[in-house]
């Protein structure tokens, strides 16, 4: 396996040389969430997402969520940082009742954690959030048993899992780095 791109010297965008060596970059890395079909139910009932980055290399997921009135993620740890920009609707966390986080609110969540995502199930509407975690969730049941890992990998699993299910082709997300010898013996 070769490098899709290795590092070279850098120019400007008129082609004069710049100090330092970058990594060329023939498009940008981008999608669009309104060509990314909405996953239904990817987690669980009325837990829907988008994919729009999937690292499974560094451990870190980007979606767009859309959470039904009454749905939740059960009582997990962060093994790293997540953010939640809420664009839509209302959700909070168990342990933190009184603070409800709406649209426009931005939460930053430390590494190590602990907490249980529930939309009210008085929401008028759904919840729409875009989320970045780096690393997993360690979820866990009610009464502290493990019960599964929430990670880059399973989220593109269940990606493709559910994409088939629900016939919706494949999904288009930036996905991670392409590990791998920069060179292959014959």
């Amino acid at each position: 396996m070769t490098l899709a791109t290795a590092p070279a010297p850098a120019t400007t965008a008129t082609g004069a040389p710049l100090p330092l060596v970058a990594l060329p970059q023939g498009e940008l890395l981008t999608v669009n969430e309104h060509d990314v079909p909405l996953v239904h139910d990817a987690l669980g009932p009325g837990v829907h997402f988008k994919p729009l980055r999937l690292d499974i290399e560094n451990g870190e997921w980007l979606v767009l969520a859309t959470f039904e009135p009454g749905a939740t993620v059960p009582l997990h740890y962060h093994t790293g940082t997540a953010e939640v920009y809420t664009l839509s609707g209302c959700w909070h966390y168990l342990e933190y009742p009184d603070q409800l986080q709406t649209a426009g609110s931005y939460l930053y969540e430390p590494g190590s954690s602990v907490h249980t995502f529930v939309t009210p199930t008085t929401n008028t509407e759904d919840t729409v959030f875009l989320v970045r975690v780096q690393g997993a969730n360690i979820n866990f049941t009610d009464d502290g048993q493990f019960d599964s890992i929430l990670d880059a990998a399973l989220i593109a699993h269940v990606t493709q899992l559910k994409a088939e299910e629900q016939n919706l082709g494949p999904i288009n997300y930036i996905g991670g780095g392409a590990a791998g010898h920069t060179t292959k013996e014959a």
